[in-house]
C-alpha cells in the first residue's frame, strides 16, 4: 500500500484564497496525495489574552496576541467550498484539521472523508468524542503526548464510534523546527506495535531526511509543512519546505517505497545477468590428465560462474577426471 503523503499548507495561505490556490497547485504538482489546511474560529480556539508559542513569537508580530494572529488566518465557509472544489479540479484530496466543534461540523457538512486531529487536541475529551462519533477516517498527531495519552485518545475515538482500522496515529514533535535530537523516530514504531494501529510521522524538522527514514521504518503516512516562500510572514513558513523541496521529498519517498520490496531475499531480475560474470566455477589450476584424482593441488575457483559451483567443492575433491583438462578449463 502506497504511503499517504500530506502536503501541510496549514495557515501558510496567510488568509488569502489566492495564495491557498497556489499552494494547492504546488502540492498537486509535487505528487502529494493530499493537501491539508486548518479549520477554526479564533474565538472558539483561544482566549483573547492567550500567549503565543515561542516559535510563533519568533516568526510573527510579537506585539499581537495569539487570538489576533489566528483571526487573520481563518478560512470562512465559502473559502472552504472554493478550495475543496479547486482540489477536486487538481485531483488532490482536501484535508483539514478542525480545532473546535463548530469546525468539525462544518467539515462534516462538506462531506470530508478524512479528518485530521492536531496534536493540541489529543487531550481534549469532548473534541475527540465529537469527531469520533462521525466514524470517518481519522489521522491523529501525537506531539507533546506520552503513551498513556495516546492510549486514552484512541479509546475515546473508538468508544465514540470510529473503527480502529480507520485510525492512523502520527508520531510528532510540535517544536518548529524540531531539533534532530528531539525527533525520537523509534517512538513512531513503538506506537504502531503497542496499539496495533497504522502509524506515520508528522514532520517539523528542517529538510527531508527524517521523512525518508520514517518511510523506511514503516510509516504509512507522512505529513510535512510546505510554503510558497520561507521568507513570507507567518508562524509556520520558516519550518516549511518550498515547492521544489516538497517535490524532492515526494520523489524520494516513492523511490524508497519501491526500494523496500517484498522482504523475500532472492536474485533480482536486473542482476540475474551478472551471475555468470561475477560468480565463480571450479576450474583446473593446471593441466589435468584423464583419470587423475581431483585435489586442492589441481583445482581452483575462478570466474565465469556458468560451470560447477564452488559450493560443490567437497563433492568434486577425490573424484577422478573423466577427461583431459587444460589450465583454466571449467570442470
Amino acid at each position: 500500500m502506497s504511503v499517504f503523503i500530506i502536503a501541510e499548507a496549514g495557515v501558510n495561505h496567510n488568509g488569502s484564497i489566492d495564495i491557498a490556490k497556489k499552494l494547492i497547485d504546488a502540492a498537486s504538482d509535487s505528487g502529494a496525495d493530499a493537501i491539508k489546511f486548518q479549520t477554526f474560529k479564533a474565538e472558539n480556539l483561544v482566549t483573547k489574552n492567550a500567549h503565543k508559542a515561542p516559535y510563533q513569537k519568533e516568526s510573527s508580530d510579537n506585539q499581537n496576541s495569539q487570538y489576533d494572529m489566528l483571526k487573520k488566518l481563518e478560512l470562512d465557509v465559502s473559502g472552504h467550498e472554493e478550495l475543496i472544489a479547486y482540489c477536486k479540479n487538481k485531483c488532490i484530496t482536501f484535508v483539514s484539521s478542525p480545532f473546535d466543534s463548530d469546525s468539525i461540523k462544518l467539515l462534516d457538512n462538506m462531506n470530508l472523508e478524512i479528518f485530521k486531529v492536531p496534536s493540541g487536541e489529543i487531550t481534549n475529551l469532548p473534541y475527540l468524542r465529537c469527531i469520533g462519533k462521525l466514524n470517518k477516517k481519522i489521522i491523529i498527531s501525537t506531539g507533546m503526548s506520552d503513551m498513556r495519552e495516546v492510549n486514552d485518545a484512541l479509546n475515546i475515538l473508538i468508544k465514540s464510534g470510529t473503527q480502529k482500522k480507520n485510525i492512523t496515529v502520527l508520531h510528532a514533535n510540535t517544536e518548529y523546527p524540531t531539533p534532530m535530537e528531539d525527533v525520537n523516530l523509534k517512538a513512531m514504531v513503538e506506537i504502531g506495535n503497542k496499539f496495533n494501529v497504522s502509524y506515520g510521522y508528522s514532520d517539523h524538522t528542517i529538510g527531508i531526511e527524517v521523512d525518508i527514514a520514517a518511510v523506511a521504518m514503516g510509516a504509512s503516512c507522512i505529513e510535512k509543512h510546505f510554503t510558497l516562500d520561507k521568507m513570507m510572514e507567518g508562524p509556520d513558513h520558516k519550518a516549511s519546505l518550498e515547492p521544489n523541496e516538497l517535490k524532492k521529498m515526494v520523489l524520494a519517498i516513492r523511490n524508497i517505497e519501491v526500494a523496500l520490496g517484498d522482504s523475500q531475499k532472492k536474485a533480482s531480475r536486473s542482476e540475474m545477468q551478472n551471475i555468470p560474470a561475477v560468480r565463480k566455477s571450479i576450474v583446473a589450476s593446471r593441466d589435468i590428465s584423464k583419470g587423475e584424482i581431483f585435489s586442492e593441488n589441481n583445482l581452483t575457483t575462478k570466474r565465469p560462474g556458468n560451470g560447477i559451483s564452488p559450493m560443490k567443492w567437497d563433492e568434486i575433491i577425490g573424484t577422478n577426471a573423466s577427461k583431459d583438462y587444460v589450465k583454466d578449463e571449467l570442470i
